[in-house]
Protein backbone atom coordinates (compact mmCIF):
# COMPACT_ATOMS: atom_id res chain seq x y z
CA UNK A 1 0.00 0.00 0.00
CA UNK A 2 0.91 3.84 -0.64
CA UNK A 3 0.18 6.69 1.07
CA UNK A 4 -0.07 9.98 -0.73
CA UNK A 5 0.75 12.90 1.60
CA UNK A 6 -0.42 16.54 1.01
CA UNK A 7 1.66 18.83 0.60
CA UNK A 8 1.41 21.03 4.11
CA UNK A 9 1.75 17.89 6.29
CA UNK A 10 4.32 18.79 9.18
CA UNK A 11 6.99 16.56 9.88
CA UNK A 12 5.40 15.71 13.30
CA UNK A 13 2.08 14.69 11.54
CA UNK A 14 4.15 12.20 9.42
CA UNK A 15 6.39 10.73 12.21
CA UNK A 16 3.00 10.27 14.17
CA UNK A 17 1.57 8.54 11.10
CA UNK A 18 4.36 6.34 10.52
CA UNK A 19 4.49 5.33 14.08
CA UNK A 20 1.09 4.49 13.80
CA UNK A 21 2.01 1.95 11.02
CA UNK A 22 4.60 0.41 12.71
CA UNK A 23 2.00 -0.48 15.97
CA UNK A 24 0.05 -2.23 13.04
CA UNK A 25 3.05 -4.01 12.69
CA UNK A 26 4.19 -2.60 9.09
CA UNK A 27 7.75 -1.52 7.40
CA UNK A 28 7.48 1.84 6.52
CA UNK A 29 9.33 3.37 3.58
CA UNK A 30 9.17 6.97 3.22
CA UNK A 31 10.10 8.93 -0.21
CA UNK A 32 10.26 12.79 -0.44
CA UNK A 33 9.85 14.23 -3.88
CA UNK A 34 9.79 17.67 -4.87
CA UNK A 35 6.28 18.26 -4.65
CA UNK A 36 5.18 15.17 -2.50
CA UNK A 37 5.92 12.55 -0.04
CA UNK A 38 5.12 9.50 -0.37
CA UNK A 39 4.55 6.38 2.62
CA UNK A 40 5.31 2.61 1.24
CA UNK A 41 3.52 0.33 3.81
CA UNK A 42 5.33 -3.65 3.51
CA UNK A 43 3.48 -6.29 5.37
CA UNK A 44 0.45 -7.59 5.83
CA UNK A 45 -1.47 -4.08 5.16
CA UNK A 46 -5.11 -5.84 5.14
CA UNK A 47 -5.26 -4.43 8.25
CA UNK A 48 -4.95 -0.86 7.52
CA UNK A 49 -8.55 0.85 6.36
CA UNK A 50 -8.29 2.21 2.78
CA UNK A 51 -11.02 4.33 3.48
CA UNK A 52 -10.27 5.32 6.97
CA UNK A 53 -6.55 6.20 5.68
CA UNK A 54 -7.72 8.61 2.95
CA UNK A 55 -9.95 10.50 5.61
CA UNK A 56 -6.75 11.79 7.75
CA UNK A 57 -6.44 14.96 7.37
CA UNK A 58 -2.63 15.22 5.87
CA UNK A 59 -3.51 11.91 3.67
CA UNK A 60 -4.26 13.09 -0.16
CA UNK A 61 -4.77 9.76 -1.27
CA UNK A 62 -3.98 5.58 -0.70
CA UNK A 63 -3.66 2.86 -2.58
CA UNK A 64 -3.06 -0.71 -2.43
CA UNK A 65 -0.54 -1.79 -4.98
CA UNK A 66 -0.78 -5.49 -6.27
CA UNK A 67 2.76 -6.13 -7.56
CA UNK A 68 4.60 -8.58 -5.03
CA UNK A 69 7.79 -6.18 -5.42
CA UNK A 70 7.20 -3.09 -2.99
CA UNK A 71 10.99 -1.76 -2.24
CA UNK A 72 11.92 -1.59 -5.81
CA UNK A 73 8.60 -0.66 -6.94
CA UNK A 74 8.25 3.03 -8.74
CA UNK A 75 4.68 3.52 -7.09
CA UNK A 76 6.75 3.51 -3.65
CA UNK A 77 9.28 5.40 -4.87
CA UNK A 78 8.51 7.64 -7.92
CA UNK A 79 11.81 9.43 -8.86
CA UNK A 80 15.03 7.76 -9.91
CA UNK A 81 17.04 6.36 -7.42
CA UNK A 82 20.72 7.39 -8.19
CA UNK A 83 22.82 5.01 -6.71
CA UNK A 84 26.30 6.88 -5.13
CA UNK A 85 29.11 4.67 -6.32
CA UNK A 86 31.93 6.55 -5.30
CA UNK A 87 32.73 10.36 -4.47
CA UNK A 88 33.07 10.73 -7.99
CA UNK A 89 30.63 8.58 -9.94
CA UNK A 90 27.18 7.90 -9.38
CA UNK A 91 24.69 6.13 -11.78
CA UNK A 92 21.00 6.55 -12.23
CA UNK A 93 18.46 9.81 -12.30
CA UNK A 94 20.43 11.32 -15.27
CA UNK A 95 24.03 10.12 -14.28
CA UNK A 96 25.56 7.64 -16.87
CA UNK A 97 28.36 5.30 -16.35
CA UNK A 98 30.39 2.94 -18.85
CA UNK A 99 31.86 0.01 -17.17
CA UNK A 100 34.69 -1.42 -18.71
CA UNK A 101 37.32 -3.66 -18.61
CA UNK A 102 38.34 -7.39 -18.94
CA UNK A 103 35.99 -10.68 -18.12
CA UNK A 104 38.68 -12.09 -16.34
CA UNK A 105 41.67 -10.76 -14.01
CA UNK A 106 44.09 -12.65 -15.26
CA UNK A 107 47.50 -11.17 -14.30
CA UNK A 108 48.92 -7.38 -12.46
CA UNK A 109 50.45 -6.06 -15.94
CA UNK A 110 47.34 -7.31 -17.70
CA UNK A 111 44.60 -5.99 -15.60
CA UNK A 112 46.52 -2.44 -14.98
CA UNK A 113 46.87 -2.07 -18.54
CA UNK A 114 43.36 -2.29 -19.11
CA UNK A 115 42.29 0.01 -16.31
CA UNK A 116 44.07 2.56 -17.37
CA UNK A 117 43.44 2.06 -21.39
CA UNK A 118 39.32 2.53 -20.57
CA UNK A 119 40.15 5.39 -18.50
CA UNK A 120 41.21 7.09 -21.03
CA UNK A 121 38.53 5.82 -23.44
CA UNK A 122 35.88 7.26 -21.28
CA UNK A 123 35.26 4.39 -18.87
CA UNK A 124 33.56 5.40 -15.27
CA UNK A 125 34.13 1.98 -13.14
CA UNK A 126 36.62 -0.90 -13.66
CA UNK A 127 35.28 -4.44 -13.98
CA UNK A 128 37.33 -7.66 -13.84
CA UNK A 129 36.00 -11.08 -12.35
CA UNK A 130 37.99 -12.78 -10.03
CA UNK A 131 35.67 -15.90 -9.65
CA UNK A 132 34.55 -17.10 -12.96
CA UNK A 133 31.19 -19.59 -12.47
CA UNK A 134 31.99 -21.15 -15.73
CA UNK A 135 30.08 -24.36 -17.67
CA UNK A 136 33.09 -26.42 -18.01
CA UNK A 137 34.72 -27.17 -14.99
CA UNK A 138 37.85 -27.36 -16.79
CA UNK A 139 37.80 -23.78 -18.46
CA UNK A 140 39.46 -21.17 -16.26
CA UNK A 141 37.63 -20.34 -12.86
CA UNK A 142 39.51 -17.02 -12.33
CA UNK A 143 42.08 -16.21 -9.76
CA UNK A 144 40.21 -15.62 -6.53
CA UNK A 145 41.60 -13.99 -4.06
CA UNK A 146 44.26 -12.86 -5.24
CA UNK A 147 42.31 -11.36 -8.84
CA UNK A 148 40.37 -9.31 -6.16
CA UNK A 149 43.91 -8.25 -4.77
CA UNK A 150 44.87 -7.24 -8.51
CA UNK A 151 41.63 -5.63 -9.68
CA UNK A 152 41.41 -3.32 -6.37
CA UNK A 153 45.26 -2.12 -6.65
CA UNK A 154 44.11 -1.64 -10.43
CA UNK A 155 41.49 0.66 -9.28
CA UNK A 156 43.16 2.38 -6.90
CA UNK A 157 46.10 3.19 -9.30
CA UNK A 158 43.78 4.70 -11.89
CA UNK A 159 40.95 6.28 -9.43
CA UNK A 160 37.85 4.14 -10.95
CA UNK A 161 35.98 2.72 -8.36
CA UNK A 162 35.83 -1.87 -9.27
CA UNK A 163 33.06 -4.33 -9.86
CA UNK A 164 32.99 -8.09 -9.58
CA UNK A 165 31.23 -10.80 -9.47
CA UNK A 166 30.34 -12.83 -6.78
CA UNK A 167 29.59 -16.70 -6.26
CA UNK A 168 29.06 -17.63 -2.37
CA UNK A 169 28.01 -15.49 0.89
CA UNK A 170 31.15 -17.36 2.11
CA UNK A 171 33.30 -14.83 -0.55
CA UNK A 172 31.97 -12.10 1.57
CA UNK A 173 34.99 -10.77 3.47
CA UNK A 174 36.81 -11.10 0.31
CA UNK A 175 34.91 -8.03 -1.17
CA UNK A 176 35.73 -5.28 1.51
CA UNK A 177 37.34 -3.15 -0.89
CA UNK A 178 35.36 -3.82 -3.69
CA UNK A 179 33.28 -0.78 -4.52
CA UNK A 180 30.07 -2.31 -6.13
CA UNK A 181 29.70 -6.65 -5.68
CA UNK A 182 27.60 -8.39 -9.05
CA UNK A 183 25.54 -11.15 -8.75
CA UNK A 184 25.64 -12.73 -11.83
CA UNK A 185 23.07 -14.76 -14.55
CA UNK A 186 23.03 -17.82 -12.79
CA UNK A 187 22.85 -16.41 -8.95
CA UNK A 188 20.08 -14.07 -9.72
CA UNK A 189 17.81 -16.43 -7.95
CA UNK A 190 20.45 -17.37 -5.41
CA UNK A 191 18.10 -16.06 -2.54
CA UNK A 192 20.68 -16.91 0.74
CA UNK A 193 23.15 -15.04 -1.30
CA UNK A 194 20.78 -12.47 -1.76
CA UNK A 195 19.99 -11.66 1.90
CA UNK A 196 23.39 -11.67 2.94
CA UNK A 197 24.17 -9.03 0.29
CA UNK A 198 20.98 -6.98 1.98
CA UNK A 199 23.03 -6.41 4.81
CA UNK A 200 26.41 -5.91 3.42
CA UNK A 201 26.11 -2.30 3.06
CA UNK A 202 27.46 -1.89 -0.73
CA UNK A 203 25.96 -1.07 -3.81
CA UNK A 204 24.81 -4.42 -5.55
CA UNK A 205 24.40 -5.26 -9.34
CA UNK A 206 21.99 -8.13 -10.54
CA UNK A 207 22.37 -9.61 -14.08
CA UNK A 208 19.16 -11.31 -15.45
CA UNK A 209 18.96 -14.79 -15.31
CA UNK A 210 19.33 -16.70 -18.58
CA UNK A 211 16.15 -17.51 -18.57
CA UNK A 212 14.44 -15.14 -16.46
CA UNK A 213 11.50 -12.67 -16.84
CA UNK A 214 11.55 -9.50 -15.58
CA UNK A 215 9.00 -9.78 -12.62
CA UNK A 216 11.93 -12.42 -11.64
CA UNK A 217 14.39 -9.91 -11.64
CA UNK A 218 12.62 -7.24 -9.89
CA UNK A 219 12.11 -9.65 -7.15
CA UNK A 220 15.39 -10.58 -6.59
CA UNK A 221 16.29 -6.79 -6.23
CA UNK A 222 13.52 -7.17 -3.89
CA UNK A 223 14.79 -9.62 -1.58
CA UNK A 224 18.31 -7.28 -1.41
CA UNK A 225 16.11 -4.52 -0.34
CA UNK A 226 14.76 -6.14 2.55
CA UNK A 227 17.78 -6.40 3.70
CA UNK A 228 18.13 -3.14 4.09
CA UNK A 229 19.91 -2.15 1.06
CA UNK A 230 18.58 0.23 -1.32
CA UNK A 231 21.44 0.82 -3.58
CA UNK A 232 20.62 -1.66 -5.89
CA UNK A 233 21.72 -1.35 -9.91
CA UNK A 234 19.44 -3.92 -12.87
CA UNK A 235 21.86 -5.59 -15.52
CA UNK A 236 20.19 -7.19 -18.63
CA UNK A 237 22.79 -9.16 -20.10
CA UNK A 238 20.70 -10.99 -22.88
CA UNK A 239 18.25 -14.38 -22.68
CA UNK A 240 18.49 -17.64 -23.83
CA UNK A 241 15.93 -18.23 -26.95
CA UNK A 242 16.34 -20.37 -29.78
CA UNK A 243 18.14 -17.89 -31.71
CA UNK A 244 21.57 -19.26 -32.47
CA UNK A 245 23.55 -16.11 -34.54
CA UNK A 246 24.19 -14.49 -30.74
CA UNK A 247 25.38 -16.21 -27.84
CA UNK A 248 21.93 -14.93 -26.38
CA UNK A 249 19.41 -12.53 -27.19
CA UNK A 250 19.29 -8.92 -25.94
CA UNK A 251 15.97 -7.72 -24.69
CA UNK A 252 16.39 -3.51 -24.91
CA UNK A 253 13.31 -3.86 -24.51
CA UNK A 254 13.41 -4.50 -20.88
CA UNK A 255 15.32 -1.11 -20.02
CA UNK A 256 11.98 0.55 -21.12
CA UNK A 257 10.16 -1.40 -19.27
CA UNK A 258 11.93 -1.68 -15.87
CA UNK A 259 12.21 2.66 -16.57
CA UNK A 260 8.44 2.10 -16.01
CA UNK A 261 8.22 -0.74 -13.41
CA UNK A 262 11.40 0.33 -10.84
CA UNK A 263 13.21 3.55 -9.81
CA UNK A 264 16.16 1.52 -9.80
CA UNK A 265 19.00 2.35 -12.10
CA UNK A 266 19.27 0.26 -15.27
CA UNK A 267 22.72 -1.32 -17.03
CA UNK A 268 23.18 -2.73 -20.06
CA UNK A 269 25.72 -6.10 -21.11
CA UNK A 270 26.02 -6.03 -24.94
CA UNK A 271 29.27 -8.45 -24.12
CA UNK A 272 27.90 -11.07 -22.38
CA UNK A 273 24.55 -10.88 -24.70
CA UNK A 274 26.16 -11.29 -28.41
CA UNK A 275 29.44 -12.85 -27.53
CA UNK A 276 31.09 -11.60 -30.64
CA UNK A 277 33.05 -8.77 -30.26
CA UNK A 278 31.43 -6.84 -33.79
CA UNK A 279 28.60 -6.98 -32.48
CA UNK A 280 29.21 -5.02 -29.54
CA UNK A 281 28.88 -1.42 -30.69
CA UNK A 282 25.81 -1.82 -32.83
CA UNK A 283 23.81 -2.96 -29.09
CA UNK A 284 25.95 -0.44 -27.14
CA UNK A 285 24.16 2.26 -29.35
CA UNK A 286 21.02 0.99 -28.98
CA UNK A 287 21.62 0.66 -25.19
CA UNK A 288 22.30 4.00 -24.59
CA UNK A 289 18.84 5.32 -27.23
CA UNK A 290 17.04 2.62 -25.09
CA UNK A 291 17.49 5.05 -21.96
CA UNK A 292 19.98 2.46 -20.30
CA UNK A 293 21.48 4.38 -17.15
CA UNK A 294 25.20 2.69 -18.27
CA UNK A 295 26.63 0.02 -20.26
CA UNK A 296 28.90 -2.65 -19.25
CA UNK A 297 31.79 -3.84 -22.23
CA UNK A 298 34.36 -6.05 -22.02
CA UNK A 299 38.01 -4.92 -22.71
CA UNK A 300 40.90 -7.03 -23.37
CA UNK A 301 44.71 -5.71 -23.95
CA UNK A 302 44.92 -8.48 -26.40
CA UNK A 303 41.88 -10.43 -26.90
CA UNK A 304 43.14 -13.20 -28.91
CA UNK A 305 45.05 -14.57 -25.90
CA UNK A 306 42.45 -13.68 -23.02
CA UNK A 307 41.78 -16.56 -20.84
CA UNK A 308 38.09 -16.06 -20.87
CA UNK A 309 35.34 -14.93 -23.57
CA UNK A 310 38.08 -13.08 -26.08
CA UNK A 311 35.60 -13.45 -28.61
CA UNK A 312 33.19 -10.68 -27.33
CA UNK A 313 36.02 -8.47 -26.28
CA UNK A 314 36.96 -4.91 -27.18
CA UNK A 315 40.70 -3.65 -27.75
CA UNK A 316 41.09 -0.33 -26.24
CA UNK A 317 40.85 1.68 -29.09
CA UNK A 318 37.72 -0.16 -30.23
CA UNK A 319 36.28 0.65 -26.93
CA UNK A 320 37.07 4.47 -27.52
CA UNK A 321 35.06 4.51 -30.21
CA UNK A 322 31.87 2.81 -28.67
CA UNK A 323 32.22 5.08 -25.60
CA UNK A 324 32.41 8.28 -28.12
CA UNK A 325 29.56 6.73 -30.32
CA UNK A 326 27.17 6.35 -27.11
CA UNK A 327 28.07 9.92 -25.59
CA UNK A 328 27.16 11.03 -29.00
CA UNK A 329 23.53 8.77 -28.95
CA UNK A 330 23.29 10.44 -25.20
CA UNK A 331 23.68 14.08 -26.48
CA UNK A 332 21.86 14.22 -29.22
CA UNK A 333 18.69 12.54 -27.38
CA UNK A 334 19.39 15.22 -24.58
CA UNK A 335 19.32 17.85 -27.50
CA UNK A 336 15.92 16.31 -28.81
CA UNK A 337 14.06 16.46 -24.92
CA UNK A 338 15.18 19.93 -24.98
CA UNK A 339 13.57 20.84 -28.03
CA UNK A 340 10.37 19.31 -26.95
CA UNK A 341 10.08 21.10 -23.88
Amino acid sequence: MIAVLRQDATQEQIESLCDWFREKGLDVHISRGKYQTIIGLIGDTSRIDTDLLCGLSIVESATRVSEPYKSANRKFHPEDTVVQVSDTVSIGGGHFALIAGPCSVENEEQILTVARAVQRGGAKILRGGAFKPRTSPYDFQGLGEAGIRMLTEAGRATGMPVITEIMSASQLDLFADVDIIQVGARNMQNFDLLKELGRCGKPILIKRGLANTIKELLMSAEYVMSGGCQDVILCERGIRTFETYTRNTLDLSCVAVLRERTHLPVVVDPSHATGASRLVPPMARAAAAAGADGIMIEVHNDPAAALCDGAQALTPDQFAAVAADVQAVRRALKMERDEDR
